[in-house]
């Protein structure tokens, strides 16, 4: 069976890959302040396909910037606005690239037309078939998911992720010579305001963001009715159909939308899923992942088999199967190919082991995403005991959620916290909150936790603990990750 969404001959001929001749970016230099960025180093690989003359900047080297050297890029290590001057026609910054940043005042002096990251992949994101993925959790894990299905169903998207994806070339980003432009639709500083997309995926709405979102969840919520609008009217919405929020963000919408909902083996088919256009029914587990069937308007269409543990990642391949089919893929092609994906790194990915104890690193910041994850290795390793070490991103995150993320750790056999990693906060918020508050709340709700401040000190602690049988997982979107690698290779 193909699924086909309404795009005309005409729209499918323009979306189709550009190419340096048809693309408005052909022949155009482009700058990017902060190249090595992982979203904005995937759309420097797609304007480098459409042809156009790429340069950028980026303090701390890594393997995606050393990537585009290797394909030409003149990248400076300093963002004063050396490789600057009036022959460039567009510099990109992203959102946390500040007005005052020296390099982006270089780019104004010179009269340079500048623009935001998300702006850009907007533009770019016009010239194909776009494919736009919501939500405050999951939004990675489920645009590598679409992109790795439809790469190995003969697709060959575009698509670019803000992650690395080892089966996707190591990368976050690809130009295909399909139609599809698969994207991450990030609502931070309401930046997926900006695109342009025909199909658009909202996987959950939660708390999230309060630093920017000041009016609280209600702001959120009106933020993401505000993204659904971009559909255009023969587009297509595919939204979870049991998220209040995410109800409540479509309630004034006009468009089609294809509801998704997940039911476990012993739930009733009945009321919850005749309002769902795409159920994942669960039937089990096989080797720590869960398996199960994915239906549409009631009927049986693909049989699913994850290879990546948790059952919210289930879910998350329900979508990816649903997205797959409104560009035209088969649904149970699209989930047999997903069910060889293997993830994104930093998404539960096993780094070593240690003392034979095994060492995990997730990117998880989020309370929802602490406690699926945690439930996640729970039944994948059946460990003796889980060692959680989780890095607090924010002080303002912290404080705002504070309650949440003590009872987030009840699969946890113990939490390690070091401190707060600071970032976009001020000094007076630094003072507000810090790790030993979450360590108290933690051990409030009977829960083993203990504050190591620094986290050179925390590899020692745990050889001192761990052994056959254990898992450590490191948690957190700062720099914890480094403890991990620290302990496989000691």
């Amino acid at each position: 069976m193909l699924c086909d969404v309404s795009v005309t001959s005409e729209e499918s001929t323009s979306r189709s890959r550009p190419g340096a001749a048809s693309s408005r970016f052909a022949g155009k230099r482009v700058h990017f302040i902060g190249i090595g960025g992982s979203g904005m180093n995937g759309l420097a690989n797609v304007l480098l396909d459409s042809g156009a003359i790429v340069s950028g900047s980026e303090p701390k080297a890594n393997e995606q910037t050393r990537a585009l050297a290797e394909r030409g890029v003149k990248i400076s290590e300093n963002q004063i606005g050396e490789l600057l001057s009036p022959q460039v026609n567009l510099v990109v910054r992203t959102a946390a690239v500040p007005d005052w940043n020296a390099e982006y005042k270089a780019a104004k002096a010179y009269g340079i037309s500048t623009i935001k990251y998300s702006e850009l992949l907007g533009q770019v994101m016009q010239e194909r078939l776009g494919v736009a993925v919501a939500g405050t959790h999951g939004k990675s894990t489920t645009t590598a998911m679409i992109s790795y299905a439809l790469s190995a169903c003969g697709a060959d998207p575009s698509f670019v992720i803000g992650a690395t994806v080892p089966q996707l070339g190591g990368s976050g980003s690809r130009s295909g010579s399909g139609k599809a432009f698969v994207v991450e639709a990030c609502e931070f500083d309401r930046s997926f305001h900006k695109l342009h997309p025909h199909i658009a995926l909202i996987l959950n709405v939660d708390a999230e963001h309060f630093d920017y979102f000041k009016g609280g969840l209600a702001d959120i919520v009106s933020a993401f009715a505000d993204f659904a609008a971009l559909v255009p009217p023969q587009g297509r919405m595919i939204a979870n159909g049991q998220d209040a929020n995410v109800a409540a963000a479509l309630k004034e919408h006009v468009g089609p939308i294809e509801w998704v909902g997940l039911l476990d083996e012993r739930e009733p088919t009945g009321s919850v899923a005749s309002r769902l256009t795409w159920v994942g029914r669960v039937i089990g587990l096989e080797a720590g992942c869960y398996v199960g069937e994915i239906r549409r308007d009631g009927q049986v269409v693909a049989e699913l088999k994850l290879a990546v543990p948790g059952k919210h990642n289930f879910f998350n391949a329900v979508f990816a199967v649903a997205a797959c089919c409104a560009v035209g893929v088969d649904p149970a092609q699209a989930a047999e190919a997903i069910s060889a994906f293997i993830g994104v790194d930093r998404r539960q990915s096993e780094i070593g082991r240690c003392n034979g104890a095994i060492i995990v690193d997730d990117y998880g910041h989020h309370p929802t995403e602490i406690r699926a994850t945690l439930k996640a290795l729970r039944e994948k390793y059946q460990p003796k005991r889980l060692f959680c070490v989780f890095q607090p991103h924010q002080h303002s995150r912290t404080r705002f959620f504070l309650e949440d993320f003590a009872a987030s750790f009840i699969a946890a056999s113990e939490t390690i916290v070091p401190d707060i990693y600071f970032v976009r906060d001020s000094e007076a918020e630094r003072q507000r909150v810090s790790s030993s508050d979450l360590v108290e709340r933690i051990i409030d709700h009977g829960q083993d936790a203990r504050h190591i401040p620094n986290l050179a000190d925390i590899p020692t602690y745990l050889r001192s603990k761990v052994g056959e049988g254990d898992v450590v997982v490191t948690m957190g979107a700062g720099d914890v990750w480094k403890i991990a690698r620290e302990m496989v290779q000691a």
